[in-house]
């Protein structure tokens, strides 16, 4: 079998362990060296990948996310970032290029990614769109920079007088771009009449395994979620030769997709506890290393099937991170996009989904960047009894008071 390991574009990391099973998907944190700007760019992505992941991870059962796009999603917001906002921001995503390289970089590595997808046989596309408020006036250069190294169309939609129908919108668009897998990536709240800007970037994968897993040989199995407590799961079960490594306490397995060049990578520790060590060993040098200590042989692989979702608002944690004063409305300096200091980042919203089965592996991602202008708005929510008066504001005089118990009567 052609291996071509240090061809990958892209591939998806599955860590599994006997108590519960987490996925992240670190965009080409296993590419081999593609040369210059664009290397950088795969080594910050992953240093973030990493970091974030290492946040998220103290929340209790599954996992999934596409570091990628939320990568892609915060640069774009970048390219308008000065200042201490633009440093933090550099800092937390490890951005080492500045900005006249950098966005030409994504470009290229957004190009390869794309490139794997249409080489291997495989759907992987990726989308980026610009959502502004009607009227308001946003920066040639950022627009332009915005749509030439990240294909991102700016639409305006109107935000202050049609909240409802904007956020409509722009989930339209993303569950276009996902073929219907995030449908509902901004909910409720998520934008109000005080959004000024939304970035979004949306990813979708479909791969069939190389050597896909005979239906018939699924079988239920049990699946350890703790040395104690085990679950009865549908397990794909097939014996071929595939690239393997047993490293320590870890053994190492990668699925190629049809066309060798897209990949799954599975760490499995070999201790039914053994996840926590196994998390707090990631790191890039420790990926590079497992992937070079793959060698191909005889492999009798199980795997359960599954559908896993996540919905992640990583505001806090980018906070966390480091990014404070892109979230700060008296701090933040995006003037890069309208001119002006009164833009900030109101919310950061990750979706999405994975589904691994017989035949292969569909996927999709979804990001969200909110951006509202001035301080945010204090909320008055009148849903119980209350006083009112009107008065004349210049002398005083209460010309009616009254209270409002029942507003239906």
């Amino acid at each position: 079998m052609k291996r071509g390991r240090r061809q990958l574009t892209c591939a998806m990391l599955l860590v599994v362990v006997s108590g519960g099973l987490l996925w992240t998907w670190p965009d080409v944190a296993l590419a081999g060296p593609t040369g210059g700007d664009q290397d950088a760019v795969v080594a910050g992505n992953t240093e973030f990948a990493l970091n974030l992941y290492a946040r998220l991870r103290t929340d209790d059962g599954n996992l999934f996310l596409s570091p990628y796009s939320v990568s892609t999603a915060l640069a774009m917001t970048y390219a308008g970032a000065r200042g201490e906002t633009a440093r933090q921001m550099a800092d937390v995503l490890h951005f080492s290029l500045e900005s006249e390289r950098l966005h030409p970089a994504f470009a290229e590595l957004e190009s390869s990614v794309k490139a794997a997808g249409d080489s291997a046989g495989c759907s992987l596309d990726v989308a980026n769109a610009l959502w502004g408020q009607r009227g308001e006036r946003f920066l040639e250069g950022f627009l332009a920079l915005t749509k030439k190294h990240y294909g991102a169309g700016f639409q305006e939609v109107d935000f202050a007088g049609a909240t409802e129908q904007a956020r409509k919108t722009i989930n339209a668009w993303v569950a276009d771009q996902t073929r219907q897998k995030i449908k509902e990536l901004l909910q409720g709240r998520d934008v109000d009449s005080a959004t000024a800007l939304v970035l979004t970037n949306a990813i979708y994968f479909k791969g069939s395994w190389a050597s896909q897993f005979d239906p018939r040989h699924t079988k239920n199995a049990p699946f350890w979620i703790n040395e104690g407590e085990k679950v009865v799961v549908p397990t794909m079960h097939q014996v071929r030769r595939f690239a393997f490594a047993s490293a320590g306490d870890l053994d190492i397995l990668e699925l190629p997709y049809d066309g060798d060049r897209l990949s799954m990578l599975v760490l499995l520790p070999k201790a039914a506890d053994g996840l926590a060590d196994l998390e707090r060993s990631l790191s890039k040098e420790n990926l590079d290393k497992w992937q070079g200590s793959l060698r191909e042989q005889a492999v009798r692989v199980h795997l359960p099937r599954f559908k896993l979702e996540s919905r992640l608002d990583l505001a806090t944690t980018l906070e966390a991170l480091g990014m404070n004063d892109a979230f700060s409305a008296s701090k933040a300096d995006f003037s890069g996009i309208n001119g002006r200091r009164d833009l900030f980042i109101s919310l950061v919203i990750h979706q999405a989904q994975a589904d691994v089965n017989e035949e292969g592996t569909e996927a999709a991602a979804a990001t969200a960047v909110g951006m509202k202008m001035g301080a945010p708005p204090t909320a008055f929510v009148a849903d119980h009894p209350f006083l009112f008066l009107i008065r004349d504001q210049q002398t005083g005089s209460i010309l009616f008071l009254g209270r409002v118990v029942n507003p239906g009567k």
